[in-house]
């Protein structure tokens, strides 16, 4: 499931996805940098140019290359900022497509196995233009990209 909401030009982006696995194996998968390529849309030509490093710690800084859009390439810097080891961690984005990133990833294990949760809050440049353009390009390519995602990770981690 994939949600997006406004509020006061910023945007929320909410997931939620039962995983068919147990926690430090499904830690072991999302705090490594090259499993992003494996759950990102393949025509996205998602590159990992710097920072795959393991294990994931605050402060790591992780470059990519990407496109958005078919003829577009895309530079993007994030950071490591948050990491509560099998609970949950943060990345936020120091340059790219974004005025404003941040991604958090949060685990827990329920009585019905183990939840996980994105919530990415994100604001787009060239303000009205911006909030103009979103429904229109970012909240459906957003929504693709989160989709794309649920499908691949039922796939990795299969009932």
């Amino acid at each position: 499931m994939v949600s997006i909401e406004g509020h006061s030009g910023i945007y929320t982006l909410r997931t939620e996805q039962l995983l068919n696995t147990d926690l430090n194996t499904a830690w072991e998968f999302f705090s490594s940098p090259n499993n992003l390529v494996k759950i990102t849309p393949e025509h996205m030509a998602f590159e990992i140019t710097s920072g795959k490093a393991k294990p994931m710690y605050p402060g790591q800084i992780i470059t990519y290359k990407v496109s958005p859009f078919p003829g577009v390439r895309a530079s993007w810097v994030t950071e490591i900022t948050h990491v509560k080891d099998h609970e949950f961690f943060v990345d936020e984005q120091r340059f790219g497509p974004y005025s404003m990133w941040h991604h958090e990833h949060i685990f827990k294990v329920t009585d019905k196995g183990l939840m996980m949760w994105d919530k990415v809050s994100y604001k787009l440049p060239f303000g009205i233009l911006g909030r103009m353009i979103h429904p229109i390009l970012v909240k459906n390519k957003l929504t693709q990209i989160f989709t794309h995602r649920y499908k691949v990770l039922e796939e990795v981690f299969p009932a």
